[in-house]
């Protein structure tokens, strides 16, 4: 593997450039009335985020915020039976002196940006709960790393990169946190070098299984336990997104290529696509014209491209990676957070059926699928507890608590 390079984001002027000309000259679709986001993207939010992005929006303040909020560096990554990766990540370390090291796995559509608001309270150090060295990487393919130019780039190569990473950093043992294809990814992990080297994994997408007949105790009794409200009103809200809001999934997962040149070639085709999800996805997240675009550059100006993003559905639902990995239970330590408007939730039962749960956090009130982003103080504060003194994965590294030790204090 390659040494460390540090880096910096900055777009080249040309690029900049290159997007006004393409927003003046963007042709809108019309729009049926009092159609709200039922069919998508509001046309009255797109045209006032176009409008904002030509006159308002100041990328190079948020490149330099993001640049001075972030130490980035990028490094090669060897990755078995495919090419040596350039992979970009975020490496905050803590000032405690035996911080437990965490790798953050994001999904689509978000990026290594999603851990901006957690790092500061995952590396703060204090008596009163763990403190953390935080890695978020850009997956292959996202944000500033590189993308596999071969086909077959699957869950297990995304997780392989992710090991690999924490290895060169000299973090032989870890934990990981993830949501979205980062739960997939970072159960691969749990499942492939789980034990030696990944320690416990928490993920706030946890994906859940009914208790099969051949464990019949577990089995009958989720026959007859009621569903909670809250799981109730989950389910109620998967069979919707199940109805209404799964297309995305099944284009992305067949015809990467086709949707790609509407990606990479429109600027508002790319915002209004990840837009909805925004919208959709997120508990009436209050989201500001700033983090929306701000959001939808790291896509526009990423090292590949857009369209390079959303190959990874098409590897996994094309190899049945998905079904494989629901179907796997790792024996390491798993915590989970589930939130309200999460895509899916499941009974409680079905994720004791997924993992070595240890810790469950299935009461919050509020949040959605980008957790760390809208409720970053409740998701970490789950991760205090799972991590922190009397809790389930406390000293789950060896030699590295959280906390200062005492020949430091």
């Amino acid at each position: 593997m390659s040494t460390e390079q540090p880096f910096k984001i900055s777009v080249s002027d040309d690029k900049l450039d290159l997007l006004r000309r393409k927003l003046d000259l963007c042709v809108f679709p019309d729009e049926l009335e009092d159609s709200g986001t039922s069919y998508g993207a509001p046309l009255a939010d797109i045209r006032r985020l176009v409008d904002y992005w030509k006159t308002g929006f100041d990328w190079r303040a948020q490149e330099a915020a993001l640049n001075a909020d972030f130490p980035q560096f990028t490094r090669d990554i060897e990755v078995a039976g495919f090419e040596t990766l350039n992979i970009h990540y975020v490496h905050q370390t803590s000032q405690a002196v035996d911080a437990i090291p965490l790798l953050f796995v994001h999904g689509w559509p978000g990026s290594f940006l999603e851990v901006r608001k957690i790092l500061p309270l995952l590396t703060a150090v204090s008596p009163e709960h763990p403190s953390f060295h935080v890695v978020a990487m850009s997956l292959p393919g996202f944000g500033f790393s590189q993308a596999p130019s071969k086909k077959g780039f699957r869950i297990a190569q995304y997780a392989e990169v992710g090991h690999k990473l924490m290895l060169a950093l000299g973090y032989n043992e870890y934990v990981t946190q993830g949501g979205d294809w980062g739960s997939l990814i970072t159960r691969m992990m749990a499942l492939q070098y789980g034990g030696k080297h990944v320690k416990a994994w928490h993920t706030n997408m946890p994906l859940g299984i009914p208790p099969p007949v051949t464990r019949p105790v577990s089995y009958l009794k989720w026959l007859v336990t009621p569903y909670t409200a809250a799981e109730k009103v989950g389910a109620q809200r998967f069979s919707l997104f199940d109805k209404q809001g799964r297309g995305y999934f099944i284009e992305q997962g067949t015809q990467p290529q086709t949707l790609g040149y509407s990606l990479a070639d429109s600027p508002v085709g790319l915002l209004g696509w990840i837009y909805e999800k925004l919208l959709s996805w997120t508990d009436k997240y209050p989201w500001t014209d700033d983090e929306v675009l701000t959001w939808i550059s790291i896509y526009l100006f990423s090292r590949a491209g857009p369209t390079a993003s959303v190959r990874i559905y098409y590897e996994t639902y094309q190899s049945g990676d998905w079904q494989h990995l629901q179907a796997q239970r790792p024996s390491i330590p798993m915590g989970i957070s589930v939130f309200p408007a999460e895509i899916e939730i499941r009974p409680l039962s079905w994720y004791k059926m997924s993992g070595n749960l240890v810790f469950s956090n299935t009461s919050h009130t509020k949040g959605g699928h980008f957790a760390a982003w809208e409720t970053p103080d409740v998701l970490v504060k789950d991760l205090h507890k799972m991590f922190g003194k009397g809790g389930p994965a406390f000293s789950v590294v060896p030699g590295k608590t959280g906390y200062e030790s005492p020949q430091a204090q």
